[in-house]
C-alpha cells in the first residue's frame, strides 16, 4: 500500500465509503495517517462482571448467553438484548436501539470484549449496558490483549457520515500495519534541537498510543507524538511563508519617489491632525512604496481609528508620481462610501474618482473603464467590478483592499495583474489579529497596526437587554432623537438571500415608523434594495432627515454618521462577535456619548459569553482573541476564502506558543539552512506536499 493510493481501494471502504471520507478531506491513505483522532477514551479498566459497578464506565470479556427482540403484540419493539456471561458466573445485559441487525451478529457462544456505562435496571435488578461498544474476539483470546476497541486506550475520530469511529479506527489499523514507515523529511538540526520524535513513531502514537500513555496528555494534545506533529506542520507552514515572503521581496517593482510636491499635497488634503499612530503608519507605509520592490502590507486598525485616512495618503503617493490607485471593497455600500469619502479629500486637489459596482448599467460601465483606460480617471473605488476582464488600467501603481478577510487570496493577486508593473498593495482590515497569528494568516504580509483612536472619542456604553424589556429601549432611542441625535436598529439578516429575516426585519420598519415613533422619520435600508434606493437612503440619513435607520447587516462597514449615536442590536445572539463589534462601530463618531443595546432572545452558553464579552470591552483585540477562541481559527479565517492551510493537529489558537517557535525555526532555516542540499529537499517537500495537500500558495 502507497500513500497516495486511494481510499477506495482499501479493503472495507469501496465508492460509498469513500464518497463520505471525502467530504471530510480524506482521499488518499496519506489523507487517513494525518486525520488525528479528536479525543481518546480509557478502556482498559478491564473487569469481570461481578466485580462491575453502576456509574463505571468498564471492559468486559464475555461470552453471548442469548439474546432477544421483545415484542409488544405482533410488533418488534425495536430494542436488542443480548444476556452476557463470564467465568464469574454473573450475568450482565446489553441493549441497543433500533439493533434488530445484530441478531446475525451477536450469535450464543461468540466471544466478546465489550465497553460502555454500567447501569442498575430497576426492573429486572441486574446490571446492564445501553449501547455498549463491542469487539468480536477470537475463542483463544482470554483478557482481550488483541482487542481494537476496548481494553486499551482507544482512538475516538469524528464520523464520516456513516462512517462511524469504530470504523475509522478499523481502517486507521489496517492502513498502518499495511503501509511502509514514513520517511522524516524535518531538518535533522530541528529535531535534534526540540527533541522531537520520530515522524512515524509519532503517527502510530497519535492513532494508537501506548499502554504506558497519558491520557490527559493525549486530549490536551500534549503528548511527545502530537507535540511532534504539531510542530511539524508549523514548521512546514512558516518556513512556506517565509519563501513566498522572499520571493515577493526579489520582485521588481515601483519606486515612489516622496518629494515636497507629495508632502504638501498631503497636508492640503488633511482635514483634521493626524494621530501618532497614522503618522508613524504612513511612515511605514511611505518607506515600503519608496523601496523598488512590491509593497505588501496589512494595515490593522480598530473600528473607526482612520485606516481610510491613511489609505488616501499612500493613493497622494501614488497618484503624484502618475500612477493610478484602486480601491476595492467587499459590499455596494461600503464602495459606495470610500468613493464619496474619496471624492470629498480629493476634489480640491484636482483628482478624478470614479466608483464602479457591479449593478451599473453596461452603457455606465463602458465609460467609467473608458476613463480608466485612458488614464483619464486617478482613483477607481469598486466592488467586484474592478476584478472583471474588460477594466483595464493606464497605469496602476497602488492597489488597496478593505476587509481583506471577506476575498480570497486569488481575487488580490488578480488585481495585481493589472498593473503593467506589479502594483504596491495596501491591504486594511478592521478585524484586529494579534501578531503572530496576523504573521500566518496574511503570511506574505507585513503589518502595521493603528493603535490609537483619534482624539475626543468617548468609549461606547453597551448594555444587555432581554427583548421582554424592549419598551426601555425605545423609550431611550426616542429621548436621544427628542435631543437632535439619530440611531440604527438592526436586524439579523445573515445572507441577503434570507427572505424571512428581510420580512422581520421589514415588519419591524413598519411597525417602529407607523406605531412607536410616528412623529419621528424612519428609513429602512437592506441589501435588496436598488442601488440609487440605498444611496437615498444613506444620503437623507447622514443629512439628520432619517431619525432612526432600520437596517440589516449592509450597515456593518463603512458607514459614517457622527451624530447617530445608539445602536440597537435586536436578536443579538444570531451575530458573532466580529460582527457586533463592526456594527458597534458605526457610533462613536462624534463627540456624544454613544450607546450599544444588544437585545437578545433566548441566549444559549456560546451567544451568552459573546454578548458578556461586548459588554465588558471596547477593545477591537481582545474581541478578536475572544472571537478566536470561542469559534475556533477555520471559522474565524475562513480558511477558504484566506488561503490559510487547513491544519490537521495544529490549532493557531490552542498552540500559539509552538507557532512562534516553528516561525523562529523556519526563518533561521530558509535563511542561514546547514547546507544548500537540505534547502532544496525542504522546498521540494513543501511543493509536493504541503501546496497540494494543504492548498499553500505557491512557493516558487
Amino acid at each position: 500500500m502507497q500513500l497516495d493510493t486511494p481510499l477506495v481501494y482499501v479493503k472495507g471502504v469501496g465508492p460509498h465509503r469513500a464518497g463520505m471520507l471525502e467530504a471530510k478531506g480524506l482521499t488518499t491513505v496519506n489523507d487517513l495517517l494525518h486525520y488525528p483522532p479528536f479525543r481518546y477514551e480509557d478502556r482498559s479498566n478491564l473487569k469481570s462482571i461481578d466485580r462491575l459497578a453502576p456509574g463505571e464506565m468498564a471492559t468486559v470479556i464475555v461470552d453471548v448467553r442469548e439474546t432477544r427482540l421483545p415484542k409488544v403484540g405482533r410488533k418488534n419493539v425495536g430494542i436488542f438484548e443480548a444476556k452476557f456471561g463470564d467465568a464469574s458466573r454473573v450475568t450482565l445485559t446489553g441493549k441497543w436501539f433500533h439493533g434488530a441487525y445484530l441478531a446475525n451478529v451477536l450469535l450464543e457462544g461468540t466471544r466478546l470484549s465489550i465497553y460502555g456505562k454500567v447501569e442498575f435496571d430497576p426492573y429486572k435488578g441486574d446490571l446492564m449496558m445501553m449501547h455498549p461498544e463491542f469487539e468480536m474476539l477470537a475463542a483463544d483470546d482470554e483478557d482481550g490483549d488483541m482487542s481494537l476497541h476496548t481494553g486499551r486506550v482507544v482512538p475516538i475520530y469524528e464520523a464520516a457520515g456513516k462512517v462511524t469511529p469504530k470504523m475509522m479506527r478499523a481502517l486507521a489499523r489496517r492502513v498502518l500495519d499495511e503501509v511502509a514507515p514514513l520517511e522524516d523529511f524535518l531538518p535533522a538540526v530541528f529535531r535534534e534541537r526540540l527533541k522531537l520524535m520520530d515522524r512515524w513513531a509519532a503517527v502510530q502514537a497519535i492513532h494508537f498510543p501506548g499502554e504506558d500513555a497519558d491520557l490527559r496528555l493525549l486530549n490536551s494534545y500534549r503528548s511527545p507524538a502530537h507535540f511532534r506533529m504539531i510542530l511539524e506542520e508549523f514548521f512546514w507552514l512558516e518556513c512556506g511563508l517565509e519563501l513566498k515572503r522572499t520571493k515577493a521581496r526579489a520582485e521588481t517593482g515601483i519606486g515612489f519617489a516622496l518629494t515636497d510636491r507629495v508632502r504638501e499635497k498631503i497636508k492640503a488634503m488633511l482635514p483634521f491632525k493626524p494621530t501618532g499612530a497614522q503618522k508613524r503608519v504612513l511612515g511605514e507605509i511611505a518607506k515600503d512604496m519608496a523601496a523598488p520592490h512590491p509593497m505588501n502590507r496589512l494595515l490593522q486598525g480598530d473600528v473607526g481609528s482612520g485606516k481610510t485616512l491613511v489609505a488616501a495618503e499612500a493613493a497622494i503617493i501614488a497618484i503624484e508620481n502618475g500612477y493610478q490607485v484602486a480601491v476595492l471593497a467587499p459590499t455596494e455600500i461600503l464602495a459606495m462610501q470610500h468613493y464619496a469619502y474619496f471624492k470629498n479629500l480629493f476634489e480640491r486637489l484636482g483628482y478624478v474618482v470614479v466608483p464602479l459596482a457591479g449593478s451599473f448599467k453596461p452603457k455606465e460601465k463602458e465609460k467609467i473603464r473608458g476613463f480608466v483606460e485612458q488614464g483619464m480617471a486617478h482613483i477607481i473605488v469598486g466592488t467586484h467590478a474592478i476584478l472583471e476582464e474588460g477594466v483595464k488600467f493606464q497605469n496602476l501603481g497602488l492597489a488597496i483592499v478593505d476587509e481583506q478577510h471577506r476575498f480570497g487570496v486569488m481575487q488580490r493577486l488578480k488585481l495585481m495583474e493589472k498593473g503593467t508593473v506589479k502594483p504596491d498593495v495596501l491591504v486594511m482590515t478592521a478585524t484586529p489579529i494579534p501578531r503572530t497569528l496576523a504573521l500566518t494568516l496574511y503570511g506574505d504580509l507585513d503589518t502595521s497596526v493603528i493603535d490609537e483612536m483619534p482624539p475626543g472619542r468617548k468609549p461606547i456604553h453597551t448594555k444587555h437587554l432581554p427583548s421582554s424589556r424592549i419598551e426601555e429601549v425605545w423609550s431611550f432611542v426616542g429621548r436621544e432623537a427628542a435631543a437632535g441625535r439619530q440611531a440604527y436598529v438592526v436586524y439579523p439578516v445573515i445572507e441577503e438571500s434570507e427572505t424571512t429575516g428581510l420580512k422581520a426585519a421589514e415588519r419591524s420598519y413598519l411597525d417602529l415608523r407607523d406605531v412607536v415613533f410616528p412623529r419621528l422619520a424612519v428609513g429602512l435600508l437592506h441589501g435588496k434594495l436598488p442601488q440609487a434606493d440605498k444611496e437615498a437612503v444613506m444620503s437623507a440619513f447622514k443629512a439628520g432627515r432619517i431619525h432612526v435607520l432600520v437596517a440589516t447587516t449592509v450597515v456593518e462597514v463603512g458607514v459614517d454618521v457622527p451624530n447617530a449615536t445608539v445602536m440597537v442590536i435586536e436578536q443579538a445572539e444570531r451575530f458573532g462577535l466580529a460582527q457586533l463589534h463592526q456594527l458597534r462601530g458605526r457610533v462613536g463618531r462624534g463627540a456624544d456619548q454613544s450607546y450599544c443595546l444588544l437585545v437578545t432572545e433566548k441566549l444559549g452558553e456560546p451567544a451568552r459569553e459573546r454578548i458578556r464579552t461586548m459588554t465588558e470591552s471596547t477593545d477591537g483585540f481582545y474581541i478578536a482573541e475572544m472571537d478566536l477562541r470561542l469559534r475556533g481559527p477555520g471559522e474565524f479565517f475562513g480558511t477558504k476564502q484566506s488561503g490559510m492551510p487547513a491544519l490537521r493537529f495544529a490549532n493557531i489558537i490552542r498552540d500559539a506558543e509552538l507557532l512562534e517557535v516553528a516561525r523562529n525555526e523556519a526563518e533561521a532555516f530558509i535563511h542561514h539552512p546547514p547546507s544548500e542540499e537540505e534547502l532544496r529537499r525542504a522546498v521540494h517537500f513543501i511543493q509536493e506536499n504541503w501546496q497540494r495537500r494543504y492548498g499553500l500558495v505557491q512557493v516558487g
